[in-house]
């Protein structure tokens, strides 16, 4: 016995077979394509890993038993993400549409979950941007030499260093005054600082530069990068 919701109009939603062979023939020259399997799989797998798996991942692997922690790990990636991922390729590659229109085709009452989707995307990217503006601050600084989180800086006359460096470290100077010029108390908003401005728009351009063809270079930097 199978348990069969109401859903009127999903066939009509959900392009048949014959339905994709015919608009492949139709978008052939129009749409964009990859040039081989492997800029496909290295996109996903960009896609997939981000900064947080980079960077959180061994520290959550540490503080949960180390070795240990892979074991309900990969059992987890293996029963429940790559379905899901696999799901979501095949949804996307079946409707090729966006996430708003994918939920839509669907059901027209699942619609929030794909402005959700959207919405988190959009969030995502720019605390993303804000970190890669980061790093390009200190690869920016990076040239110095000595570099100017190794030492504290001295004050005005030249004759001690900076108190609040002596406090803490040069790490954490450079990082809360030097690079966020954080403000001494949450009800101050504090103003723009313009070194962090000029890194974020340079980070910004760099997505743009990235994919203002779509697939034709972003596949192709991948490529590059391996």
């Amino acid at each position: 016995m199978r348990l069969v919701l109401p859903n009127p109009g999903l066939d009509d939603r959900i392009p048949s077979h014959q339905a994709l062979e015919r608009m492949e023939l139709e978008e052939a020259g129009d749409r964009p394509k990859w040039d081989n399997k492997l800029q496909y799989m290295l996109t996903c797998v960009g896609f997939c890993v981000g900064l947080g798996n980079v960077w959180r991942f061994p520290y959550l692997c540490q503080s949960h038993g180390g070795g240990a922690f892979m074991i309900p790990f990969l059992i987890l990636l293996v029963l429940e993400g790559i379905p899901l991922l696999h799901l979501e390729f095949a949804i996307g590659q079946r409707l090729r549409k966006g996430s708003v229109g994918v939920w839509t085709a669907i059901n027209p009452h699942l619609a929030g979950v794909g402005v959700a989707s959207m919405l988190v995307s959009f969030l995502v990217g720019m605390y993303y941007n804000t970190i890669i503006a980061w790093v390009m601050w200190y690869f920016f600084n990076s040239f110095q030499d000595p570099l100017p989180w190794s030492q504290c800086p001295l004050i005005a006359n030249l004759t001690d260093l900076e108190p609040e460096c002596k406090r803490s470290s040069p790490v954490d100077y450079f990082w809360y005054r030097e690079t966020l010029n954080t403000s001494t108390a949450i009800e101050e908003s504090g103003g723009l600082q313009w070194w962090i401005v000029i890194s974020l728009a340079c980070a910004w351009t760099t997505l743009y530069v990235c994919c203002i063809r779509g697939i034709e270079t972003t596949g192709k930097i991948y490529d590059d990068l391996v």
